[in-house]
């Protein structure tokens, strides 16, 4: 069960070494820091250790806007590539969309429910169709149509407005838009997408078709960050579910829209709970 007190949040990755956790925990029991959860990892192969530690704030003994001055020194000290989070702060999630509605209608239903704990200032289109569920939901939905010709001038003007609304995270919730290179560095491993099927099979165009054809026994979705390779982000979730040969190319599609829609919420609450570590293309993903 999550706290519902304010806490703070420590991910990090290091070269592996004795004396990290104790360190750690150290730091936050001499400041009166209560843990509530503690998780990590170590990579053999490169020999590097992952951490999630996650403690409450009431009455910690150092002052939010200085607990990073205060870790300094011990992340220093072990190499460490480090973030800290607060509780507190809700993250501001884009949402992308083109004109498959399905997860787009997940992903708001699990935020006004608060299964996802976001805020969504905006939702982006290069089509008019799914307006109306904005709409509904209130948010501003804002039209940018996209043609090979004008795509490095819409995308510009995209990001001054994601910048400008202080966007946190960007879900492509089945946008069918490939982004740019100057678009994807402004968010690094802040862009995340559905992609789907169980990659790396079946990639390309109609990928229920394909899996079809070849009567597969399961068909999946991949929900990954986006970097300039297509489709070749580091995956955060993945799950399959069973088709047979009872089922029709109809069948395929809805089951693997539903699927669609769990595997992108898991990625999204993953990233929302500060859960997750990008390790070169690949993540490490805390319980």
């Amino acid at each position: 069960m999550k706290s519902q007190k304010a806490t703070a949040i420590l991910l990090l990755s290091c070269p592996d070494q004795k004396g990290i956790v104790a360190e750690i925990s150290s730091f936050i029991y001499k400041h009166n820091g209560n843990i509530i959860h503690s998780d990590q990892h170590t990579d053999f192969e490169t020999r590097t250790y992952f951490m999630r530690i996650e403690w409450e704030l009431e009455g910690f003994q150092i002052k939010d806007e200085q607990i990073e001055e205060a870790f300094s020194p011990i992340a220093k000290k072990f190499n460490m590539n480090w973030e800290l989070h607060f509780s507190k702060n809700i993250k501001r999630m884009a949402i992308f969309v083109s004109k498959l509605d399905h997860c787009l209608y997940d992903v708001l239903l699990k935020t006004k429910s608060k299964e996802l704990n976001a805020e969504i200032p905006l939702v982006i289109s290069n089509h008019m169709d799914l307006k109306p569920i904005a709409d509904y939901f209130n948010i501003p939905f804002h039209h940018f149509p996209v043609i090979p010709e004008n795509k490095e001038e819409v995308e510009k003007k995209e990001i001054e407005l994601l910048k400008s609304r202080n966007i946190d995270l960007i879900v492509l919730a089945r946008y069918m838009q490939i982004l740019g290179p100057s678009f994807v560095k402004a968010y690094p491993n802040k862009i995340i997408n559905i992609h789907h099927s169980f990659l790396p099979a079946f990639i390309g165009a109609k990928p229920y078709q394909q899996a079809y054809n070849r009567g597969v026994k399961v068909i999946g979705a991949t929900s990954h960050y986006v970097t300039e390779e297509l489709d070749n982000g580091p995956i955060i979730e993945q799950d399959v579910i069973r088709v047979s040969h009872r089922d029709s190319l109809e069948d395929f599609i809805q089951k693997g829209k539903e699927l669609e829609k769990i595997v992108l919420s898991r990625a999204i609450k993953y990233h929302l709970e500060d859960k997750t570590l990008v390790f070169g293309n690949k993540t490490v993903v805390f319980d």
